[in-house]
């Protein structure tokens, strides 16, 4: 009986994985770093701003993913602001003064990029969201509005509005 109830388990989670593989997906995510922006990025820390990176591959991946959109469309997307809302590691080491729990500010995040349809065409990108006032901050984790701004341009390529305002 013990054996049976494995085999079904196997058998059903074979059958999600399958199922799981037939919806759309991009073709590829990628992420990079504005010249203009690199210098603010070494002042966030290079091991935050990676995970920043990560993030919004995953976060456009998977919203892409679950609303089976743009699939076999190559999403290349340039960072050109970050800001967090609570300092990073590396703005405490560097600026002792700050606190981790009480300095507080407007975070956001902005984009630029295009996407290239599997058709061939490219559409440009151009996104940017930031937290309308310091008490939308409140309580907030470091990376807060940044995230909130990950999960909307991922709606938004989603729903194909690729420039906003």
């Amino acid at each position: 009986m013990r054996i049976f109830a494995h085999t079904a388990l196997i058998a059903g989670a074979a059958t999600l994985v399958m199922a799981g593989s037939a919806w759309a997906q991009p073709e590829a995510v990628s992420v990079t770093i504005a010249p203009e922006f690199a210098s603010d990025a070494q002042k966030l820390g290079q091991r935050e701003v990676d995970q920043q990176v990560s993030d919004i591959i995953r976060t456009v991946e998977r919203t892409l993913t679950r609303q089976d959109a743009l699939e076999g469309a190559k999403i290349d997307l340039v960072i050109k602001d970050l800001k967090p809302n609570r300092p990073t590691i590396q703005q405490l080491s560097d600026r002792p003064g700050l606190d981790a729990m009480r300095s507080l500010s407007i975070g956001g995040a902005s984009f630029e990029g295009t996407v290239t349809l599997a058709d061939g065409t490219v559409q440009p990108v151009k996104y940017s969201y930031y937290s309308p006032t310091i008490r939308d901050a409140v309580g907030a984790t470091t990376w807060h509005d940044a995230s909130r701004a990950y999960d909307r341009l991922a709606n938004n390529l989603a729903n194909g509005r690729f420039v906003t305002r």
